[in-house]
């Protein structure tokens, strides 16, 4: 997987040489890189992003990823985990934790539907915010350690087999 980001990754000195794309910043190596460091900020971005109830997440990942240093293409790709396919459960989910630590009831009309989220979105929004926000909050947590566990491990493994 790290060899396919690495060969679909631009080269730091081409962006840098891009009279838009280096006001950006985009030429920070940091944020095309695959070490620890990058990954697991990259990591850490991504799915705070990804269980936000906002549009353009994408975007939103990218920015933080150049303020944050983070690998930009592993904070992108992790946006995707909510994606049309898993958008209902996910949010449904997090709606019914946000009620839960709020004390309100879950509307038990809801409908997987634009229309129907649309009409009743007043009832919904806190509950909705809050569970998402905790959501991405402990998700980017865990990734972020789980980064540098997996790291550990291999590093680990690498020492035992040198021995």
């Amino acid at each position: 997987m790290k060899k396919i980001f690495k060969r679909l990754s631009p080269n730091p000195t081409t962006i840098k040489n891009h009279k838009y794309l280096s006001k950006l910043k985009l030429d920070n190596p940091a944020l095309w890189n695959f070490n620890r460091k990058s990954i697991r900020k990259g990591v850490a971005i991504g799915l705070f992003c990804a269980f936000l109830p906002i549009p353009m997440q994408m975007i939103l990942a990218s920015l933080l990823a150049i303020a944050f240093a983070g690998n930009i293409l592993v904070a992108i790709t992790l946006v995707w985990i909510t994606n049309p396919l898993t958008i209902p459960l996910i949010y449904y989910t997090t709606y019914k934790l946000g009620a839960w630590i709020l004390g309100v009831q879950v509307s038990s009309n809801l409908q997987f539907s634009f229309e129907s989220v649309g009409g009743i979105f007043n009832q919904i929004w806190q509950p909705l915010l809050l569970g998402s926000l905790l959501t991405s909050v402990v998700f980017s947590i865990i990734g972020y350690f789980l980064i540098n566990c997996i790291y550990y491990l291999k590093l680990q493994k690498r020492l035992l087999n040198n021995n």
